[in-house]
């Protein structure tokens, strides 16, 4: 319990990507002494998926979002902008989806309609990390996560993902310290995407990950905890200027 007089510590509000669930933080080190909540993605909708983030906890947070579900915070900013005292997000786009990602989507929840869950895991397992994808373990552990998300889950997020829209405007509405991480390999969302984000919202910071593709969080924990306390810290005693800094 905080000391009589000063706030309670922020919670911080964790959602992960497609086809992943808490095992992606799992080598994260989060800000001694918040309280953290982690978000499955089981909604139909970005909407749905958005109020589940804002039902984790009352008041105000942090929130933590990796590809959908930095794109789940985004929508989450748009509704009640008041209750975020931070933001960090990463491997991600504000961006409208493409055609060709609407076009992948419906393929792949008709792969798992026909009961080819296995089918789809394996075409997702290249994006997630540097080319050449490595075989072995970091590719089992990938596969062990998305299997424990499941073809229901799985589905359920295909179905979101066809109904985001572009975030860019919303994001001007953020009035708290923001840290955008990119993996400078990320071939699913490159670098570029984050610059994006960063200019759009006031004050953000940008961080670019060395060597690292989209599964930030496993392929370079430390950065993820650096910008996690760097952000605590901001939040405490905010800044303004925008910056971009190396990492990794």
């Amino acid at each position: 319990m905080a000391d009589s007089g000063r706030p309670e510590p922020l919670p911080l509000v964790v959602v992960p990507g497609m086809l992943c669930d808490a095992d992606l933080w799992s080598e994260v080190v989060f800000p001694e002494g918040h309280p953290v909540h982690h978000v499955e993605l089981r909604g139909p909708d970005i909407g749905v998926m958005a109020g589940d983030l804002l039902s984790a906890v009352s008041g105000p947070f942090v929130a933590v979002g990796l590809s959908l579900g930095a794109v789940v915070a985004f929508e989450a900013l748009r509704t009640a902008p008041e209750r975020f005292r931070g933001l960090c997000v990463m491997s991600t786009n504000a961006g409208a989806p493409r055609p060709a990602q609407h076009a992948a989507w419906r393929a792949w929840d008709e792969l798992i309609a026909d009961g080819r869950f296995t089918d789809v895991v394996e075409q997702t397992l290249p994006g997630m990390f540097p080319a050449p994808c490595p075989p072995g373990e970091p590719a089992e552990r990938y596969r062990r996560m998305a299997y424990a998300v499941g073809p229901e889950a799985a589905r359920a997020q295909l179905a979101a993902q066809a109904t985001r829209r572009d975030a860019t405007g919303a994001l001007g509405a953020a009035r708290c310290p923001t840290v955008v991480l990119a993996g400078a390999q990320d071939a699913l969302c490159p670098p570029d995407f984050h610059r994006t984000i960063a200019r759009a919202v006031p004050g953000a910071v940008l961080r670019e990950v060395a060597g690292a593709g989209h599964l930030l969080p496993w392929q370079c924990p430390s950065a993820v905890s650096t910008a996690l306390r760097d952000l605590l810290a901001r939040v405490a005693a905010p800044v303004t200027s925008a910056h971009t800094a190396p990492a990794g």
